[in-house]
């Protein structure tokens, strides 16, 4: 592997070097004003960017499963019902540690390469008078297979059936990349990290609470400590954390959120799509599918390509790695050996695509499939250049 080219797996991103060096400051005292100068101004871009208005931001020293942890911990309690879909790898995943917490889940089993069917939940939410469901989770961006799901779809199947059960997102490969309304859908914990759209090393668990669910964390009885964001809500107070927080990756955050929010949402989203789209139009043009089932779940942050039948997709990520130092990512899950992933998210460029597309074909045709070189990259490049950015600022 090189450190000179860019990286091509769907987190950690490449980091801007105006982050690079954001996180690498001298040591403060985290219990002085000046800890909080930093603090507090990363937590109000991060509400920013859920689109949020009343969100609690808690940010801790960890990564998105830690986040996922802290939603759960908070909330709920031993025994609790919850709703999920499993439709990749990261769902499977947040579903078993609801189950290693004690929580009895409904899992409504869905095919990979498929979105959340709303449908259904709005079925299950509908017959459960009960309210025996005390939260419906929902991975946003499922990063296994390159699958956007509906949030706001969710949310109107709550509403339909009156059902008061938290929403529970993970957008962990979505948040800072595409467009996330917390606010808007009803979400009530949004989950994400530093190093996927923020662009910054691993080590943060971000996440967003709403008012109800802040409400919930007072009857909740599962075990928590260094996740309770009670603590934190304190520590806040006093421009501080219950323990020693990750100063410089916080410095960083606040800078990320400044960037993300001086490009422009929109711009920053549309940055993406356009990104995605080219390297979508390569995939084409070497007469492959993507494991998302359809368009309309198609990613803007990362591509899970399938390869021929019998062709183990691995090899791909093996060699791009060993005779050209690139990283892609791997199949995992059910989805291991059948496809390789291209991540276009974060500190990413058209320019920088096109040479992950063109490092993509060169491993393909040494491999034997048949692929003829500049053919994806042409692709690329005419999409690219008949949807040129309508800004080009340095925050990307």
């Amino acid at each position: 592997m090189s450190f000179q080219n860019p990286v091509f797996i769907p987190g950690p991103t490449n980091i801007p070097e105006s982050l690079r060096k954001a996180c690498d400051m001298p040591t403060i005292d985290h219990r002085s004003p000046l800890f909080g100068q930093m603090l507090h101004p990363a937590r109000e871009g991060v509400r920013k960017i859920l689109k949020s208005d009343e969100a609690e931001i808690f940010i801790f020293p960890s990564t998105g499963t830690g986040g996922w942890e802290t939603a759960l911990t908070n909330t709920l309690s031993a025994g609790d019902k919850v709703l999920a879909a499993r439709n990749g790898m990261f769902s499977h995943r947040w579903i078993d540690m609801c189950q290693r917490h004690g929580l009895e889940v409904q899992i409504v089993e869905t095919p990979w390469g498929h979105g959340l069917p709303a449908d259904r939940y709005a079925e299950i939410l509908a017959a459960d008078t009960g309210h025996q469901i005390k939260a419906v989770l929902a991975t946003h961006n499922e990063t296994a297979t390159g699958v956007k799901s509906d949030i706001a779809a969710l949310r109107r199947a709550l509403d339909a059936a009156g059902h008061p059960a938290l929403l529970f997102v993970d957008g962990v490969s979505s948040i800072a990349s595409m467009d996330f309304r917390f606010d808007e859908w009803g979400v009530d914990v949004a989950v994400t990290g530093s190093q996927k759209g923020f662009m910054l090393p691993a080590g943060l668990a971000i996440t967003g609470f709403s008012p109800r669910a802040l409400d919930a964390t007072r009857d909740a009885k599962l075990s928590r400590t260094f996740f309770d964001v009670n603590d934190m809500a304190k520590g806040y107070a006093n421009n501080a954390y219950p323990y020693t927080p990750a100063v410089g990756l916080l410095n960083g955050l606040r800078q990320s959120c400044d960037m993300l929010l001086a490009e422009g949402l929109d711009n920053v989203y549309a940055r993406h799509h356009r990104i995605a789209e080219g390297v979508r139009a390569a995939v084409r043009a070497w007469g492959f599918d993507l494991c998302a089932a359809d368009p309309s779940l198609y990613s803007d942050t990362v591509s899970a390509i399938r390869t021929p039948e019998g062709f183990n997709a691995t090899d791909i990520v093996t060699h791009a790695a060993q005779k050209y130092g690139v990283a892609f990512g791997v199949g995992l899950g059910e989805v291991a050996g059948k496809v390789f992933r291209i991540g276009h998210l974060g500190s990413l460029t058209d320019v920088m695509a096109l040479s992950g597309i063109a490092t993509a074909e060169m491993c393909m045709a040494d491999l034997g499939l048949g692929i003829r070189l500049g053919s994806g990259v042409a692709a690329a490049q005419d999409y690219y250049r008949g949807h040129p950015a309508e800004s080009r600022k340095d925050a990307a």
